[in-house]
């Protein structure tokens, strides 16, 4: 599959969902309806790994002290060393929110 990106406008890339993308990450949204319960399956395109957030994780995020979510986004803390494998990516958000 090949996606272009470097468009202002919303992409929809019919089969992967929703594309939030910019210079450094392609990630598709799409919403999950499969488990007990609704939730959000975010799929990183680069790389195919998958992750769902439910409304708990997804509120954890959001008040998360900005301090900490600046310090998940540097890809040298787990990204780049190997360490974020599949671990966890059934489900669930240890490894993003720092507690695996």
């Amino acid at each position: 599959m090949t996606i272009e990106f470097g468009r202002t406008e919303n992409v929809d890339v019919p089969g992967v969902g929703a594309v939030v993308g910019n210079e450094f990450a392609e990630v598709s949204v799409r919403f999950d309806v499969d488990g007990n319960a609704p939730r959000l399956r975010l799929e990183d395109l680069r790389s195919g790994r998958v992750r769902y957030l439910d409304a708990l994780e997804l509120e954890t995020i959001i008040w998360l002290p900005e301090e900490r979510l600046t310090g998940l986004l540097d890809p040298s803390h787990s990204r780049w060393r190997g360490e974020a494998t599949d671990r966890g990516s059934a489900g669930g958000s240890g490894a993003i929110l720092g507690h695996a």
